[in-house]
C-alpha cells in the first residue's frame, strides 16, 4: 500500500449492475484474504441464461422508470447484463465488511448506462 493511504486504507471499488449500487471501500490492516477482497457483485445466471426469456426493451423500460438513463448499441448486451443475473451487490459489501476485508466508504448509486 502506498504510504500516503496507510491510514486510511487502500481505495476499492466494487462495482455492481446496471441498476444497483456500487460502493467504495478502504482496504483495512490485519485483512485475513492476504488484502484481498470481492471485486464485484458476482454472477448468477450465465449470460446466456440471462438472455433467455428477457428483451432489452424490458430492462431498458424498467431502469429508465428507477431514473437510470440507459444507453447500449445492442439490446443483448443490455439483457445479458441485467440485475438479476448478479448476486444482491448489498449482501457482498456487508460479507466483506464484516469479515475484516475492507471497510464501507460509500455507497453509489446508478445515473446512467452505457453499453458498447
Amino acid at each position: 500500500m502506498p504510504d500516503g493511504l496507510a491510514s486510511i486504507g487502500q481505495p476499492v471499488l466494487i462495482p455492481g449492475t446496471m441498476g444497483t449500487a456500487s460502493y467504495a471501500l478502504a482496504g483495512v490492516v490485519g485483512n485475513p484474504a492476504f488484502y484481498s477482497t470481492a471485486h464485484g457483485a458476482g454472477r448468477v445466471q450465465s449470460r446466456h441464461q440471462a438472455a433467455r426469456h428477457t428483451s432489452g426493451g424490458q430492462i431498458r423500460t424498467r431502469l429508465t422508470a428507477g431514473g437510470i438513463l440507459v444507453h447500449g448499441t445492442a439490446r443483448r448486451g443490455i439483457t445479458e447484463e441485467k440485475p438479476e443475473a448478479y448476486k444482491e451487490i448489498d449482501h457482498v459489501i456487508e460479507a466483506s465488511h464484516h469479515g475484516g476485508l475492507a471497510r464501507k466508504v460509500a455507497r453509489l448509486v446508478p445515473l446512467g448506462v452505457v453499453k458498447g
